[in-house]
């Protein structure tokens, strides 16, 4: 039996769903969304959840995470409170050579209208009087933050649902063929027919672009958090490694190892994520950790997003990035102005998977 759908998507992750949430705001029907296990199971919900825009580079690619940082308080509005929080971002540094490292950013950032402020070592320990004292300053963004990425799956979910957006989860995709004008989509329950597929299936998009002949260079990095117990809110800022939740569990962590799909958590990392962690916020050596977790991160080979129409297939779209939470915003505006007016409101020809040959 086939089913017929205007589009499907293939992810139900962070990337996946925004997509989705943002399509059904220009039509209320047609749209599928498959997942082979369920949304949050896999990287989206294995991640820190910064909404982050300073340290990127070039100037270029930080100016496109502030294009999606900016839709944040908008989309809050719309789908519901994702414990989106603004709260400014530092990135320390310890050695006083880095100070010239962090003006260079700042003028890079300058002349695009990204504004990061190099601090002193006391103005960085007025607005986070936590930090290690032995810091030299750090550069200090206001634009970035956090957000609950549960939350924000969930309500991007509930709110596509509500605007018609069909779900099927626990269903692996297993083959894709492009005849004529449509896509004949065949997973483990069931077969679809769509005229547009968009590919958002993060980690596996390598596999799924090799089912219609394409590549899309995508490997996993590991990263590995650890989550201490509750504590007293304590640090105001969202810090490059470390962040205070809501309920005060402080998660700490940004390893990136090649370790294809395995999501174990080795010692040796979690020692240096600890030892980190301490460095920075020298507090935490009387925190109890709680738990650890790894994620696995979709990482271009170039680490770029890779975004938009598949040269030479009809109506086949493609979004695979790390960052994922950052950028889900705007990647989802993006794709359904290229689906519904052929054009988008920013140039992204630089992300296209064309760049790879």
């Amino acid at each position: 039996m086939e089913t017929r759908y205007e589009t499907v998507i293939i992810g139900g992750g962070v990337v996946g769903n925004g997509i989705a949430y943002h399509l059904s705001e220009r039509y209320k029907e047609g749209v599928l969304v498959l997942d082979k296990k369920y949304p949050m199971s896999g990287t989206s919900g294995s991640t820190q959840a910064w909404v982050w825009v300073h340290n990127k580079t070039p100037s270029w690619y930080a100016e496109f995470n502030m294009y999606s940082a900016e839709l944040y308080p908008y989309l809050s509005k719309k789908i519901g409170d994702v414990e989106y929080k603004r709260t400014g971002g530092l990135s320390p540094f310890f050695n006083e050579e880095d100070r010239e490292k962090a003006f260079q950013l700042a003028e890079s950032y300058r002349k695009i209208g990204i504004k990061i402020k190099v601090l002193s070592r006391e103005e960085v320990l007025k607005k986070e009087p936590s930090i290690n004292p032995e810091v030299a300053g750090a550069t200090y963004s206001s634009i970035d933050g956090n957000v609950n990425p549960f939350r924000l799956i969930d309500m991007y979910m509930r709110a596509a649902r509500k605007n018609g957006v069909n779900y099927s989860t626990y269903n692996k995709v297993i083959d894709i063929q492009k005849q004529e004008e449509k896509f004949i989509v065949v997973s483990d329950k069931e077969t679809y027919v769509c005229k547009n597929l968009i590919l958002a299936g993060g980690t596996w998009s390598k596999e799924l672009g090799s089912m219609l002949g394409i590549n899309i260079p995508v490997k996993q990095l590991r990263g590995q958090i650890l989550v201490s117990e509750p504590l007293k809110p304590f640090l105001n800022y969202t810090i490059s490694g470390l962040r205070q939740a809501n309920n005060g569990e402080v998660l700490m962590g940004y390893s990136m190892e090649e370790a294809d799909f395995d999501r174990s958590t080795t010692l040796d990392v979690i020692q240096e994520t600890a030892n980190m962690a301490v460095h920075y916020v020298p507090s935490l050596r009387k925190a109890k950790v709680v738990r650890a977790f790894s994620g696995i991160r979709a990482m271009p080979e170039d680490g770029f997003p890779i975004i938009g129409k598949v040269p030479d297939i009809e109506n086949l779209y493609v979004a695979a990035t790390h960052s994922g939470v950052t950028l889900s915003p705007l990647i989802g505006t993006l794709i359904t102005e290229l689906i519904m007016d052929g054009e988008t409101s920013i140039p992204i020809d630089r992300y296209s998977i064309s760049r790879f040959g």
